[in-house]
């Protein structure tokens, strides 16, 4: 507002100072109606006859650029103009940069002390997107279905189309404006496909030459197979799925090489242990041989019994055989049985002692 003023001010303090011209100044040709895009630029030009003195350039009521045939008096960095010559005609030129949806309205071309001007209307238009529910699309062949395509953010609305790159029985289209928003436009194919191939939505400006477009991938499966089709996953979801099962390989390697590195040292653990008792085994065994003292001695004799030393305890016997004596026993008791003629009696029993060489044991035996 305040380059407005300051632009307003320039071209009062440049008229005054200017003398009048009379009316043989006049404007030959004026600005013509032009649509721009949102930050882009707008050209507008206006034709002169010579002797003029100064040009001003009007945006919405607003002055916003005065042209001198020395120099530019320029309000905005936004406003720029350029000159050249035709003939014996001036063209002077101005130049919107940036141009923003509010510089839509009338651009005004006037000179100082001249009733001659020219006009012209000013159109900024803004290119949304196209939306549509999936860039690829499983259908059955030989059935009729629909496609949509919406375009948001348009101003105006663009003129939609399709173009139709798969081989069809029969296809049409219409476009309907959505009553929740005024902005947005809702383009309807129907079509009977019998193959895959691409549906492109077209967009075209009114106005200018700006087309923007959207296409969508068909795929045609006979009758019965569209659920086995539409259940492949999308991409975005298998490299996911990779990924995570490349982390669970990973960390599966991970807890296998921990488990051994624990089942190892355990082992190594048990045979430490193992070794040590078997260090201490004998020293044990030594220290008990030491603690313990010995109570027998010799080889034990299992052939003797307990009756035998008790009949060893009540007879008295040698502990060495004497053969030299046993004859001469025997010749004196015959000696002495021999006259009487005696029978023994039933009483007197016969002892008969054996004194067996070898082994120091007497054994007595008694003769029934």
């Amino acid at each position: 507002m305040e380059g407005s003023w300051r632009g307003v001010l320039a071209a009062l303090v440049i008229m005054a100072g200017l003398p009048a011209s009379g009316s043989s100044n006049q404007i030959i040709e004026g600005p013509r109606n032009t649509t721009a895009l949102v930050g882009g630029e707008a050209h507008f030009n206006c034709t002169v006859s010579q002797g003029w003195r100064l040009i001003m350039w009007a945006l919405n009521g607003t002055v916003v650029l005065s042209v001198t045939p020395k120099e530019s008096i320029i309000t905005s960095d936004r406003f720029t103009s350029a000159s050249y010559e035709e003939g014996e005609n001036f063209i002077s030129e101005m130049i919107i940069h940036d141009v923003k949806l509010s510089d839509a309205g009338r651009v005004k071309c006037s000179l100082q002390s001249s009733d001659s001007e020219g006009s012209a209307f000013l159109s900024v238009q803004v290119v949304g997107e196209l939306l549509t529910p999936s860039d690829s699309l499983v259908v059955t062949e030989d059935e009729p279905c629909n496609v949509t395509c919406r375009a948001v953010g348009w101003t105006p609305l663009p003129d939609l189309c399709w173009e139709i790159g798969v081989p069809v029985s029969h296809s049409s289209y219409h476009s309907v404006l959505e009553p929740d928003d005024p902005q947005s436009a809702l383009s309807v194919l129907a079509l009977t496909p019998q193959g895959n191939g691409t549906l492109t939505c077209v967009a075209k400006m009114k106005g200018l030459q700006v087309r923007d477009s959207l296409t969508i991938n068909l795929t045609v499966v006979p009758s019965g197979r569209v659920e086995e089709a539409g259940t492949a996953l999308p991409t975005w979801a298998i490299v996911l799925l990779a990924v995570l099962f490349s982390l669970l390989f990973i960390l599966i390697i991970v807890l296998i090489v921990i488990v051994c590195c624990c089942c190892v040292s355990r082992k190594q653990g048990k045979e430490s242990s193992c070794q040590s008792e078997i260090r201490k085994s004998p020293s044990v065994k030594a220290n008990k041989e030491t603690l313990e003292p010995k109570q027998k001695s010799g080889n034990e004799n299992y052939g003797y019994s307990l009756d035998e030393q008790r009949t060893k305890q009540t007879t008295s016997l040698p502990l060495e055989p004497d053969y030299t004596r046993v004859p001469q026993q025997q010749s004196s008791r015959q000696a002495q049985q021999g006259p009487d003629h005696h029978q023994p009696d039933a009483t007197s029993r016969p002892q008969v002692t054996l004194y067996m060489a070898g082994p120091r044991q007497v054994r007595n035996v008694t003769l029934v």
